[in-house]
C-alpha cells in the first residue's frame, strides 16, 4: 500500500519538500514582508501557524463546520478523508460558494431571513461564513449585528435551529456546576468569552434567555473584523430569568420560566461564574460584558475590573467609539474637546461611560477634572442632573451635577447652554425635534448631533432630518447604520458610532499580550487611533468614522498600539516581548480562505530509509520432518 501511494501522482504532488509559503492562514494579508532576509524569514517562521492534518473523516468531517468546504473539497481531498460520494459530483472555488450565498442572500424577503441564511451558514461552513462577511461587511454587518440581531433576538425562540454558546442558569450556581458546563463546550482554547444576562437587550429591554443572540453576534464581528480565531470564542447566556410578561408567556421561549433573580444570589452566580471561567480557561482570559441592566452594568464593572481581565463593551466600548467621533469632529472644527459644552439626553450606563471618557480626554488637554465635569450637562428621565437632586442620584452621577433650575425641557436646555455638541443615549425616538436640531443650526456653524440610541427605531433623530434640518452642515452619527441623504444636490454618507471601531480591536491586543487588566486608558487610546484614521474623502462626504470596510486593518493598528502601552507599564504578560509586533499580530489572525487540510510530507535522507540490519538465517528447532 505505501509503494502504491507513492505511485500516485496527487501524493508525489505532496510529497514534496515544504517550502516558505502562507498557507495555512495568510500571514501577510496584503502587507508584504521581505523573506528573502534570514532575520525575517527566521520571525516569520517563529510566528506562522502550522498545519495540522484534521483527525477527522467521513459523515463527521462534513459536519464540522471548522473543516467543511463543501463542494470545494478537491478529489484528492475527497478519497483521503473518505467523503468521495457523499457530496455531489462539481467542483467549486470559494469565489463561486460566496457568488451562490450572495445571490441566494439578496433574494430573501427581509433582513430576518438573511439572518436565518447566514446563521445556518455559520453552522455548516464556517470559512464561507467568514468569506462572505468580511468581503460584504458593509451590507452584512446589519445583518449580522445591530439592528436586524435585535429583531433576530426578539424571535430567538421561533428561529432557534442549532445550539450555539453556553447556557448557565441560577440553578448551576456553584464554581464546580459551571465548571463542568463550560468543560462541555468542545474548544478547551478560549481566549475571549461575551456574556449577558439579557436585561437589557440593545434599546428593546429584558429578553431573557433570547439575548444570547448579542454574544453570538459580538463574537462574530471579533472574527470578521479583527481576524480572532474563531475556535478562541465562547459566547454565554446567564440565565436568572426574566421580568418581560411577554416572554413567559410565549410558547416559544427557550429559558427559565420565572422571574429574574436580583441580590445576593445574583452576585453569587457572577462571582462562581469568573471563578469558574478563570479555573477553566486561565486567568488571561477576556470576559466581555455585553448588555447587563443598567444597575448592574456599573456594578459588576467596579466589581471585577481590578480582579479579571474584562470590560464592559456598553460602558467602555461606547465611551470610546464617541470619543473617537467628537475627537473627529474636532479635527474638522478645529476645537478641541477643552473648548466645547456637552449636553447629554440620557444618562444611564452607557451616557455615564461616554461622559467620564470625554473628562479623561479634556483632562489631557489641559483641563481639571472639575473643569471638565463643568462642561458636560446630563438630562434623563427626570430631567437635568442638578444639586437639587443629590439625594437620589447614583453617585457616578455627583460630579456632573449643575447648580442650575430643575428642567425637563432639552430645548430650553440648549437655549441656555449653547452646547456645541448634542449626544443622545435616551432610546427615545424623536427627542431631537425639528426645532431643536434648527437651533443647534442657528448656535453652531457645524452643530454636532449624534442619535446613539439602538436599534434605529429608538435613534432620537433620523439622518435625513439631521442633514436637511442644517443644510448639511451637521457632524452626525448614529449607533445604528441610516441611508444616504441628498441635500442641494450633494450626497451624504451617515456615519455609524458602532463600538465596532474599538471592541475587536482592543480584544485583538488583549488575547494575543495577554493583557492582565485592561484599563480606561487603552480605551482611549484605541479612540484617538480611529479619530486619526478618518480621510479627508469621508470628511467631505459627512462621514466621521473611517469607512467599515477598514475596521479590520484598524484592529490591527490598534492592537499594536495597545501592545506598546501595556508592555511599557507592565501589563502585558505575553514572554518574550514579540520583536515584530505587526508581523506577530498578522500571523496569528483568522483567514476566511480555505486551509489546506492535508500537511506535506518531508524527505529523510536515503540511507536512514534503509532496513536497519540483514535479517539473519534462523536456526529451525522444530522435529518436524
Amino acid at each position: 500500500m505505501q509503494r502504491h501511494f507513492l505511485l500516485n501522482p496527487a501524493i508525489k504532488a505532496f510529497a514534496s519538500k515544504r517550502q516558505i509559503s502562507l498557507t495555512p492562514v495568510s500571514l501577510l494579508n496584503a502587507h508584504e514582508y521581505d523573506l528573502t532576509d534570514p532575520e525575517v524569514q527566521k520571525l516569520y517562521k517563529l510566528y506562522r501557524p502550522e498545519r495540522i492534518t484534521p483527525h477527522k473523516r467521513g459523515i463527521e468531517m462534513l459536519k464540522s463546520a471548522s473543516l467543511n468546504k463543501g463542494m470545494a473539497f478537491s478529489l484528492f481531498e475527497r478519497h483521503y478523508f473518505g467523503i468521495h460520494g457523499l457530496l455531489p459530483p462539481a467542483f467549486m472555488t470559494a469565489d463561486q460558494q460566496a457568488y451562490r450565498i450572495m445571490t441566494k442572500l439578496r433574494q430573501q424577503p427581509d433582513d430576518l431571513a438573511r439572518y436565518i441564511q447566514l446563521d445556518g451558514l455559520q453552522d455548516r461552513n464556517e470559512k464561507l461564513f467568514y468569506k462572505v462577511l468580511c468581503e460584504n461587511i458593509k451590507e452584512l454587518m446589519p445583518i449580522v449585528y445591530t439592528p436586524t440581531v435585535g429583531q433576530a433576538c426578539q424571535h430567538f425562540g421561533f428561529i432557534y435551529r442549532n445550539p450555539k454558546g453556553v447556557y448557565v442558569t441560577i440553578n448551576d450556581n456553584s464554581i464546580s456546576k459551571i465548571y463542568q458546563i463550560l468543560c462541555n463546550w468542545p474548544s478547551d482554547d478560549v481566549r475571549a468569552i461575551v456574556v449577558t444576562d439579557g436585561e437589557r437587550i440593545l434599546g428593546l429591554g429584558d429578553l431573557g434567555a433570547y439575548g444570547i443572540g448579542i454574544p453570538v453576534g459580538k463574537l462574530a464581528l471579533y472574527s470578521a473584523l479583527a481576524g480572532i480565531q474563531p475556535r478562541w470564542c465562547l459566547p454565554v447566556l446567564l440565565d436568572v430569568g426574566t421580568d418581560n410578561p411577554k416572554l413567559l408567556n410565549d410558547p416559544f421561549y427557550i429559558g427559565l420560566r420565572r422571574k429574574r433573580v436580583r441580590g445576593e444570589e445574583y452576585d453569587r452566580l457572577l462571582d462562581n461564574f469568573m471563578h469558574a471561567c478563570t479555573k477553566r480557561f486561565g486567568h488571561d482570559t477576556l470576559i466581555q460584558f455585553e448588555d447587563f441592566g443598567n444597575k448592574n452594568a456599573y456594578r459588576l464593572l467596579d466589581r471585577f475590573q481590578e480582579s479579571y481581565c474584562m470590560f464592559n463593551d456598553d460602558i467602555q466600548g461606547t465611551a470610546s467609539v464617541v470619543v473617537a467621533g467628537l475627537l473627529a469632529c474636532a479635527r474638522v472644527t478645529g476645537k478641541p474637546l477643552s473648548k466645547k459644552r456637552f449636553v447629554f439626553l440620557g444618562a444611564g450606563g452607557a451616557a455615564t461611560g461616554v461622559a467620564e471618557m470625554c473628562v479623561r480626554q479634556m483632562q489631557s488637554e489641559g483641563l481639571s477634572f472639575e473643569q471638565a465635569c463643568d462642561r458636560i450637562y446630563l438630562m434623563d428621565i427626570d430631567g437635568l442632573i442638578t444639586k437639587n437632586r443629590l439625594r437620589n442620584l447614583d453617585r457616578r452621577h455627583f460630579p456632573f451635577a449643575k447648580d442650575m433650575a430643575d428642567t425637563k425641557d432639552l430645548l430650553s436646555l440648549v437655549k441656555e447652554v449653547k452646547p456645541e455638541a448634542l449626544i443622545g443615549a435616551s432610546t427615545v425616538k424623536g427627542a431631537f425635534t425639528h426645532d431643536i436640531i434648527k437651533l443647534m443650526a442657528e448656535i453652531n456653524p457645524r452643530p454636532i448631533i449624534f442619535a446613539l440610541s439602538n436599534p434605529t427605531s429608538k435613534a432620537e433623530c433620523t439622518a435625513e432630518d439631521a442633514y436637511k434640518l442644517t443644510n448639511g452642515n451637521v457632524l452626525f452619527a448614529s449607533g445604528s447604520p441610516f441611508p444616504n441623504v441628498e441635500v442641494n444636490g450633494k450626497l451624504y454618507k451617515p456615519g455609524q458610532g458602532n463600538n465596532a471601531y474599538i471592541f475587536p480591536g482592543v480584544a485583538l491586543a488583549v488575547i494575543l499580550f495577554k493583557v492582565r487588566y485592561i484599563d480606561n486608558k487603552l480605551f482611549l487610546i484605541a479612540a484617538r487611533r480611529v479619530a486619526n484614521s478618518v480621510t479627508q474623502k469621508s470628511f467631505n462626504v459627512g462621514r466621521i468614522y473611517p469607512r467599515i470596510d477598514e475596521i479590520r486593518e484598524l484592529s490591527i493598528q490598534i492592537a499594536i498600539e495597545l501592545a506598546n502601552t501595556c508592555y511599557a507599564d507592565g501589563t502585558a504578560k505575553l514572554y518574550p516581548e514579540p520583536k515584530d509586533k505587526e508581523m506577530f499580530i498578522r500571523s496569528q489572525i483568522y483567514n476566511p480562505e480555505y486551509d489546506e487540510l492535508i500537511n506535506h510530507t518531508w524527505e529523510w535522507p536515503e540511507q536512514d530509509m534503509k532496513h536497519g540490519f540483514p535479517v539473519p538465517v534462523v536456526r529451525r528447532t522444530s522435529t518436524d520432518d
